[in-house]
């Protein structure tokens, strides 16, 4: 289904700045971000924050700061402007309240004035019978309510200043249908439902009141929203019935799973995580902690939206790596699944590098500034052989340092587990005819460097092959040994094996 009776797709993100986002968050944007691209739509950005005391400074911000990272930046909403200002659940009560007396005025909603200890005290009764209390059809008429007085008496405890909230009112008795996108078809008993709080005692409209005026008044065609929001679906289907709205469509993304199967990924414990969570990098306000996003960590924004957009949705043909206009191109909310879907961080990392592949000129320059930093002379050409021998071990464009310093940088020590077995005669008596053999090649290429060691016998070429990488490298690690020896040149290569000769003499 493209749209709600073919209008114009309008689709919303409606965090709450009560923290970074995390990947559940992200990718919620990134579907509805999508979807309304594919059809022309309007992506909005709307900040629910009703909800005061769970507010945590530069939320907002860091939100703003993420979609444009991602590149995935609304078409209007909080920063943006539009026609439905303010996009600010906080600054919008007033509208909030004009419609709320519809529903008292309907009788679809009803004061409340029963107490915290009045409520607990219920609770406990009926935990004491093996049961759990819901406050909803079958318990209402019993409580301090406006149902259950008559007007004069709530004339007269509104006029006193008594504590109070709103309550809807949940009709009963009903099976009431309702369809997902996802989901499919769902029946729900009303009589399971509680009279949820409209309007909190401290006057402020809760999210569920908040949510459904906000996505009728701006025009939302879809809501696409997270498996979390799945058991509200149906209060929030009546009250559109009540305020006589027609709902939008819904949409109910699976929930994204630790790999580790301990849950869903959460912004709890994640100091105590092993992989990131969070798109950028957050400051936690409580203690200072600085706790890394994909960002910093050296992510490309086009590899984590392309990771992000394949977990959880399945484009329908081969392949996984798509820009994102290709992502637009293919996306569907049929192809969402239905059950949870486990993140795995090397999958992510794979991504990035195969998005690294097409980066050289990032790894470049930051290949340049390193030996700027270390005031190490170096050749154009040479650099960009050593990406392209390099480029398949890394992951990240900061890893090209550690993949690569030993064409610039000497060994200073050498691992000590074959260092140990060399230290003898005659393996400086071989080193010394092959060094005599090096300094015989008039062009010191790959290709004959690598002819020089045929005239060793498989098991001797091994070794002295593992030789010359000790002596040029340090470890056994590294490239193509050929390849460092013509980078290296003849000179930088006969004296890393000079110095290598120099410690075995001094071991022996």
């Amino acid at each position: 289904m493209m749209s709600k009776k073919n209008n114009f797709v309008r689709v919303r993100f409606a965090p709450s700045p009560t923290g970074p986002l995390h990947l559940g968050g992200i990718r919620t944007a990134l579907y509805n971000y999508l979807f309304a691209k594919k059809y022309g739509g309007a992506f909005v950005l709307r900040i629910e924050d009703t909800d005061r005391k769970r507010f945590v400074p530069n939320s907002e911000s860091y939100i703003m700061e993420t979609l444009k990272w991602c590149q995935i930046e609304p078409d209007e909403g909080a920063g943006y402007g539009g026609d439905y200002l303010p996009y600010h659940q906080s600054k919008r009560g007033d509208i909030y309240r004009l419609y709320l007396s519809k529903l008292l005025e309907k009788g679809h909603a009803y004061y409340a004035f029963d107490t915290d200890k009045e409520l607990e005290m219920k609770r406990k009764e009926y935990q004491n019978r093996g049961f759990t209390f819901s406050y909803n059809a079958s318990i209402r008429m019993n409580m301090n309510n406006s149902l259950t007085m008559t007007k004069k008496k709530l004339y007269t405890k509104l006029n006193s200043g008594s504590s109070y909230v709103i309550r809807f009112k949940i009709p009963s008795g009903e099976k009431l249908k309702m369809e997902d996108m996802i989901r499919g078809n769902i029946l729900v008993n009303t009589d399971n439902l509680d009279d949820k709080i409209l309007l909190k005692s401290n006057g402020i409209a809760t999210y569920h009141l908040a949510n459904t005026i906000d996505d009728h008044l701006m025009k939302i065609t879809h809501v696409i929203r997270g498996e979390e929001w799945l058991p509200s679906m149906s209060f929030h289907l009546l009250l559109y019935r009540a305020f006589g709205w027609s709902p939008p469509i819904f949409a109910h993304l699976p929930l994204i799973l630790r790999e580790d199967g301990k849950g869903k990924l959460s912004k709890r414990n994640v100091e105590n995580l092993d992989f990131p969570i969070f798109p950028l990098q957050w400051k936690v306000p409580t203690n200072n902690t600085i706790i890394p996003g994909y960002r910093e960590l050296g992510y490309f924004p086009e590899a984590f939206v392309n990771m992000l957009a394949l977990l959880g949705w399945n484009p329908g043909i081969h392949g996984e790596i798509f820009s994102l206009q290709e992502l637009i191109n293919l996306f569907s909310l049929k192809r969402i699944t239905k059950s949870g879907v486990y993140f795995n961080i090397k999958k992510a990392n794979w991504f990035n590098k195969q998005y690294l592949k097409e980066k050289k000129g990032e790894i470049f320059s930051y290949l340049s500034i390193e030996l700027q930093k270390r005031s190490i002379s170096y050749e154009i050409d040479d650099l960009y052989k050593i990406i392209h021998l390099t480029i398949d071990r890394l992951h990240f464009v900061h890893e090209i340092w550690e993949h690569s310093f030993y064409f610039f940088i000497s060994p200073s020590s050498y691992e000590s587990s074959l260092f140990n077995q060399i230290c003898h005669q005659n393996i400086i008596d071989q080193l010394e005819n092959c060094k005599k053999s090096l300094l015989n090649i008039s062009q010191f290429t790959s290709v004959n460097l690598r002819l020089l060691f045929q005239k060793y016998n498989k098991k001797n070429r091994y070794k002295m092959m593992q030789i010359f990488r000790l002596a040029l490298v340090g470890t056994l690690k590294g490239t193509d040994l050929f390849m460092i020896l013509e980078i290296l040149g003849k000179d930088k290569s006969i004296q890393r094996i000079e110095k290598l000769m120099k410690k075995i003499r001094e071991k022996i």
